[in-house]
């Protein structure tokens, strides 16, 4: 199976590996990221919540962010915004589409 793999996964498991373009790189990430979220949400388990983030981090640097950076960006749209804290579950009005979540 051909899939984007951890830096160290030809060097522990053999098989071949090649580095992927930029472009390749992006869209191998989103595929991974899909593959990640699902195997968290179907065990719940920790480890596989870190390989979620660790996506997320390869993504941020493809966006020349450092996950410091990253972080920085969650703190201000949650400093505007709230988190996710209180556990609501909104009902936009019907008369005023709701704005960007």
């Amino acid at each position: 199976m051909d899939k984007l793999v951890r830096d160290r996964i030809p060097e522990l498991f053999g098989g071949s590996a090649r580095a992927l373009d930029p472009e390749e790189f992006r869209a191998a990430l989103g595929a991974k990221l899909q593959e990640e979220v699902a195997e968290y949400l179907h065990s719940g388990e920790e480890l596989e919540l870190a390989d979620v983030l660790e996506v997320v981090y390869a993504l941020a640097r493809l966006n020349g962010l450092t996950p410091s950076e990253l972080e920085d960006l969650r703190a201000q749209k949650a400093g505007e915004r709230g988190g996710f804290e209180a556990r609501l579950w909104w009902t936009a009005p019907t008369s005023d589409p709701p704005g960007p979540c």
